[in-house]
């Protein structure tokens, strides 16, 4: 096929290099709708009718359509399929669906993670067909109906999440912090509250999320009443915030868990007590506690810490004192799970790219709608997320191993005996 090239690099449709990538997809796409019914006729090539005719044959091609991808919208001519078998039971003719692209599909599922994106940044419904027009090269399904029939989608979608039975999924740890983000809840102060996990097989899962007061423990306890009462078990180590309502209502719904206070909240918080001059040198000697090599050398560098700060500033380093066993407790565990433990990284982390790309929305007219748009994006990222280091030790943690210094001293099997 030839194209016009014009002196800057550019074609009718757009630049050739995006030119160049639409044609390879169309063809790949291509060669695999035709290898797939290729296939699913040669499995049924042995079935026939009285006269000894194929029940299973080509029939051409169905009338083309554009499909919007990540390459941008192509043109897809899908083989066509004529099954003369019959279904014993219904009574109706067999049907050929193509895996890959079934009928009703008009966009790849990975343009629908850009959906939410582009609607928490601020744009209504009815700017998204001009906004991904350049991007896609058309915009054939992107109509205003269609974005509200996702959205809807997106609450639905939420609303399952949230009615989900947990009893088959064991967390180990557990993170939770309140996250802030400029969209519209029920309330003016409301954050997302989000609680994480790490399953017995090492692999991260959001586990809950839903909207409250970040300070409050009825929010918080009211989500984690809804999480055991689908069949949560308690965590072997929650860590979180040491200014969350969250630990009030852990104690109240999972008594046995244990708390790991969070280092980076917990640092913040104690150089605010102390001058800008002082900070430099006390956030060193914060480093030397959390990064010790074992529990006992923690503890020394906390009595360091102490006698360095606690003359001029003791309110600061009663933040520390006041809550060592909290701060101190992932020690107990296997150290190469301590750099996972120690902070409420992984939720920090997932949430800074949404915290940084979202405003007050023009587009989410309810609280339901804002919370499932987050929650679709949490969702897409989840897919990303890496297991724990050492993975194969979560299991043994939950097993009731013993760890000192980080390291496996007692096996459980050794322990019942």
């Amino acid at each position: 096929m030839l194209t016009v090239v014009n002196e800057d690099g550019t074609t009718p449709d757009g630049s050739l290099i995006d030119e160049i990538v639409r044609e390879g997809a169309r063809r790949m796409l291509a060669a695999a709708l035709e290898a797939e019914v290729n296939t699913y006729i040669a499995e049924l090539a042995g079935q026939r009718d009285e006269s000894g005719r194929r029940l299973v044959v080509r029939n051409g091609y169905h009338q083309p359509r554009r499909v919007i991808t990540a390459a941008g919208a192509i043109e897809v001519k899908a083989p066509r399929v004529n099954d003369k078998r019959v279904d014993e039971t219904t009574g109706e003719r067999k049907r050929f669906s193509s895996a890959i692209l079934p009928p009703w599909a008009r966009k790849s599922p990975k343009i629908s993670e850009v959906l939410p994106l582009l609607y928490l940044h601020g744009l209504s419904s009815g700017d998204f067909v001009p906004a991904l027009e350049q991007f896609l090269g058309s915009s054939a399904g992107l109509s205003p109906a269609t974005i509200t029939r996702l959205t809807t989608q997106w609450q639905a979608d939420h609303k399952a999440f949230g009615e989900r039975d947990l009893s088959a999924t064991d967390y180990v740890y557990v993170w939770a912090d309140g996250i802030h983000l400029r969209i519209r809840l029920a309330e003016a102060k409301s954050c997302v509250l989000v609680i994480m996990g790490v399953r017995a097989d090492g692999t991260k899962e959001l586990i809950a999320m839903a909207d409250g007061h970040r300070e409050s423990a009825e929010s918080w306890a009211d989500l984690l009443r809804d999480c055991a009462r689908r069949g949560m078990r308690a965590p072997a180590l929650a860590v979180g915030d040491g200014a969350l309502g969250f630990w009030k209502a852990l104690a109240e719904v999972f008594p046995e868990a244990r708390h790991q206070r969070c280092w980076v909240h917990k640092t913040a918080n104690v150089l605010n007590a102390i001058p800008t001059s002082a900070q430099s040198s006390a956030r060193k000697a914060l480093q030397d506690i959390y990064n010790a090599e074992d529990r006992e050398h923690a503890a020394k560098a906390v009595t360091a810490f102490e006698k360095t700060y606690g003359v001029k500033w003791p309110k600061a380093v009663k933040k520390i004192t006041g809550d060592v066993d909290e701060l101190l407790a992932f020690y107990d565990f296997p150290a190469e799970h301590w750099v996972h433990l120690r902070t409420t990284n992984p939720i920090e982390s997932t949430f800074a790219t949404v915290r940084l790309r979202t405003k007050v929305t023009k587009g989410a007219d309810s609280a339901a709608a804002a919370l499932a748009m987050v929650f679709k994006l949490v969702e897409s990222a989840q897919t990303r997320w890496r297991a724990v280091n050492a993975p194969h030790l979560v299991a043994l943690v939950r097993a009731g191993a013993r760890f000192e210094r980080g390291h496996l001293v007692e096996r459980p099997e050794a322990h019942a005996a």
